[in-house]
């Protein structure tokens, strides 16, 4: 076999979301269709902003792309997050990125050449599995880190011997699964922590915009970046801001020799957006008005779904942020899979909660990105399944 891998070699794990394929299968069987609240794929309109700059670009964008990022689209990246935190930034702290996912995967490689005397990340214990496998492609050991129930870091739960070889500090707020809120509080916790036992930490703010308090108002977001630069690193998306996760471009900002340093790796590897997508992400970075549009959606959406989560014996326990529900059955709790699979009979796909971790066994994260009528068809199809329809469980696939 020619393709085998080598004894001894490196076989990367099934590729989490690939394991709801089955139920994805089961869910599109469904009358009207599958409802698919699993991977958080944006099905929300790209601001007619961004497709414009787009257009008038791709004639002026023969010439190769600055791997950095050109000028205007780091001004617009420290623009905004002036607006929104009140952090003045030189642009030159700032470094364009092939979207925010290739950066988390790949930080730890980075920063582990840089420093090889420190060999572990700490990752929130629930968490996206990319902040874990990012440790696992470095060598890395990956750590995680128990939450409080606030679902913030719970910092007194590291280890002095994990401190010691820690080389990254991954924070993640809102949180992707959980929904904890940006608060800035916690974070200046961290960032206190991580100086302390001199650890980078990489804060992932991707989701800021859509921070919101226990009663469901617009609550400010926070940056590490307010409490420290040194030694510490923001990274951000427009992905779900302003659903551009088909154009792959984020960016991360921070302390001025790391960011050097991890430019002067990425320009050697090729890591280089195209032109016309970095001028279509200035447009987005500089306009605040699509992202109010947008964000008064998922704030729809979120009590909406809450209000009904109880017909299909379900809580969210999450956090009052992000686009996601962190569910749970009431007491005794299901297996994340026997809920998803009851879900999918009705043609509703979401996520199980063990892709996120362990602590996440019991739980299902739904996330928010269909429009309104999808999300109606959804809970209506599960209101009316029979009493055995919910209560037929299903196995991990």
């Amino acid at each position: 076999m020619p393709n085998a891998v080598p004894a001894g070699g490196y076989t990367p794990p099934v590729y989490p979301y690939a394991r709801l394929d089955a139920l994805k299968q089961r869910a599109a069987e469904a009358p009207g269709g599958i409802v698919d609240l699993s991977v958080g794929t944006p099905n929300d309109p790209v601001p007619e902003i961004v497709v414009t700059a787009l257009a008038k670009a791709g004639p002026k964008s023969a010439g190769y792309p600055r791997a950095i990022g050109g000028p205007a689209l780091r001004e617009a990246a420290t623009g905004w997050m002036e607006r929104t935190f009140g952090v003045a930034l030189d642009p030159a702290l700032v470094l364009n990125c092939i979207g925010t996912k290739e950066l988390v995967a790949s930080l730890p490689s980075v920063l582990h050449r840089r420093d090889p005397s420190r060999d572990t990340v700490l990752y929130p214990a629930v968490s996206y599995p990319t902040y874990a496998m990012g440790a696992e492609l470095a060598g890395c050991r990956a750590v995680p880190v128990p939450l409080d129930r606030d679902w913030h870091l719970d910092l007194s739960a590291i280890s002095e011997e994990d401190a010691a070889r820690a080389l990254l500090l991954w924070l993640n707020e809102p949180g992707n699964p959980t929904g904890s809120q940006s608060a800035a509080g916690p974070m200046a916790d961290a960032v206190g922590w991580a100086q302390t036992h001199e650890v980078i930490v990489a804060s992932d703010e991707c989701y800021v915009e859509f921070n919101w308090d226990h009663a469901g108002e617009p609550a400010p977001g926070a940056t590490a970046l307010s409490t420290a630069v040194d030694g510490v690193l923001a990274v951000h998306s427009l992905s779900k801001r302003s659903n551009m996760a088909g154009y792959r471009c984020g960016f991360l900002a921070g302390d001025g020799d790391l960011v050097a340093y991890i430019a002067s790796v990425r320009i050697h590897a090729g890591m280089m957006v195209p032109t016309p997508i970095q001028a279509a992400a200035a447009a987005a970075w500089a306009d605040d008005e699509h992202v109010e549009v947008q964000r008064a959606r998922y704030a729809e959406r979120r009590r909406y779904a809450k209000s009904r989560l109880g017909e299909i014996g379900l809580r969210d326990v999450g956090g009052p942020s992000s686009f996601y529900l962190w569910a749970r059955s009431a007491e005794p709790a299901e297996d994340g899979w026997a809920v998803a699979a009851r879900l999918a009979g009705s043609g509703m796909l979401v996520a199980a909660g063990d892709l996120y971790g362990d602590g996440g066994a019991d739980h299902v994260r739904i996330a928010l990105v269909e429009p309104l009528e999808r999300l109606e068809l959804a809970f209506d199809r599960l209101a009316v399944a029979t009493p055995h329809t919910l209560a037929t469980g299903g196995s991990q696939p």
